[in-house]
């Protein structure tokens, strides 16, 4: 009976997952009966937004009203900015949702970094709070503003009541880690008829099969069995091993965000709503500015809508233009998480896209294999280079690493000592950055080839692995264990 009771109350310490048995139990039963109140549109718009209550329930606790609040604070506002007449009300009220939105942000996220900064620079002694993180705060937050925003930009009408509003706020599959969905994509497929089609459920089939893999196969199995060892003590190791954690960490990283998003778009599509792409193989980027069209789009697309416009885009002459590059990453980078290392993080993006747009204006390079091929090298490897910054507990540790790395000496006897050690690891590791360079056609090959796959078998594919998924939490991410290569 305990057990049972503990699958509906909210445990700080098991947050419920995609990647879980229960998340699984859970939408399997969810889904049964989503499908037989397709035709109730507003009976099944009402269990989305319960089932995506108790699922944000699940994630954070308590904080789920916050969630509430927002929303309803939200949908008043751009209720009046829509039917208020005068300029200046409109802009009263969309600059109270903001001060709304970003202070619980602030609060929430960045109350400790500013009393730690306080206490570092004054000499002071401020205790910090005892503040937790909301999950998904951020990006509910982009999400609702975005909302505000369009309405009083005029470029969207409300919801028809505040049950759609809270349907696209909290819709579970995308609620706690994105994409950020805009307001003007999702909304209008509230009211569309449920049309689920054959080709839709296999590709959604097949985005959580593939989000899946890359997120507990590749990213956490490499992040527990590897990364996290180096970046915890780099000095404990070669300098080679650090080479390697640090290719490590960028093709975890993606697996990690992407696949999460994979699996959220494969949920949303088997609901019947299209989410947004939010990865596009970032890696075969040629430049800064394209990595940034291909990485996490749904937030690159959100800081050029809502704040690189808003500063003034590229309509105020050059100097204005790299400045507001500059500042949008760096409070891109902000954005990520309340420390330093984050922003520099930003700053560094920031640089090169400026860097770029200026370079860019005298220089054209010929568009040959070869030419592209450096360029891919050269952009991965800055990308690199920075996610170490982004990765690292501290500054000390990031710069102890790129230390250790510049210490690189080729001892091939030594460096197949290594391989051989982590030859899971290794395996896994290059399995990750083949499947991310894999081109698309061969992707979509796949895709089209487990379209044709009859049901049963593609049963067998995900419930195969899922068990995969269980056993790699059963054995604390150790599932090779099954499988000795």
């Amino acid at each position: 009976m305990e057990t049972i009771q503990s699958w509906f109350v909210f445990d700080a310490n098991k947050p419920l997952l995609f990647n879980s048995g229960l998340f699984l139990g859970f939408f399997t039963v969810f889904y049964f009966i989503y499908i037989l109140t397709k035709k109730t549109h507003y009976f099944r718009i009402t269990y989305v937004v319960l089932f995506s209550l108790f699922f944000y329930y699940k994630c954070s606790g308590i904080y789920f009203w916050l969630l509430i609040f927002s929303s309803v604070v939200d949908y008043s506002l751009s209720y009046l900015i829509h039917t208020e007449t005068k300029q200046f009300y409109r802009k009263f009220y969309l600059i109270l949702s903001l001060l709304i939105n970003l202070g619980m942000l602030v609060y929430f996220k960045y109350t400790n970094f500013f009393i730690s900064n306080f206490n570092t620079f004054s000499g002071n002694n401020i205790s910090l709070s005892d503040i937790i993180l909301p999950v998904g705060i951020s990006f509910y937050t982009f999400q609702t503003l975005s909302y505000t925003i369009d309405v009083y930009r005029k470029d969207l009408a409300p919801t028809k009541s505040f049950v759609d509003f809270l349907f696209f706020v909290s819709f579970f599959p995308q609620l706690v880690a994105g994409p950020i969905v805009r307001a003007s994509d999702f909304i209008p497929q509230i009211y569309q008829k449920l049309n689920l089609t054959k080709e839709d459920f296999n590709k959604a089939l097949f985005l959580i099969i593939g989000g899946l893999i890359k997120k507990t196969v590749v990213s956490d199995y490499i992040s527990s069995n590897f990364v996290d060892r180096i970046f915890d003590t780099p000095n404990s190791y070669t300098a080679f091993e650090n080479l390697i954690a640090s290719y490590g960490y960028a093709i975890q990283i993606y697996c990690d965000f992407s696949g999460y998003s994979d699996m959220a778009i494969g949920l949303a599509l088997l609901m019947g709503f299209t989410l947004p792409p939010n990865f596009r193989t970032p890696y075969k980027s040629a430049s800064v500015t394209e990595f940034w069209r291909r990485w996490h789009i749904s937030l690159s697309s959100w800081l050029r809508d809502y704040l690189y416009i808003s500063l003034g885009g590229n309509r105020k002459g050059n100097f204005r233009t790299y400045f507001n590059l500059f500042m949008t990453m760096l409070l891109g980078g902000l954005w990520h998480g309340a420390n330093w290392k984050f922003v520099f993080w930003g700053v560094l993006h920031g640089l090169a896209l400026a860097v770029e747009r200026f370079f860019g204006q005298f220089i054209k390079l010929p568009k040959n294999y070869f030419v592209k091929t450096i360029q891919i090298l050269l952009t991965f490897h800055f990308v690199v280079f920075c996610w170490l910054f982004f990765r690292a507990k501290d500054f000390d540790t990031a710069f102890q690493i790129t230390e250790n790395i510049s210490k690189l000496n080729v001892n091939l006897e030594q460096w197949l000592t290594i391989i051989q050690g982590y030859s899971n690891v290794f395996l896994v590791l290059a399995f990750g950055f083949v499947w991310h360079f894999l081109p698309e056609r061969i992707t979509n090959f796949n895709e089209k080839l487990f379209g044709k796959l009859p049901f049963w078998l593609q049963a067998i594919v995900l419930g195969f692995v899922f068990w995969l998924v269980l056993a790699m939490a059963s054995e604390g991410a150790q599932p090779f264990i099954y499988f000795q290569f």
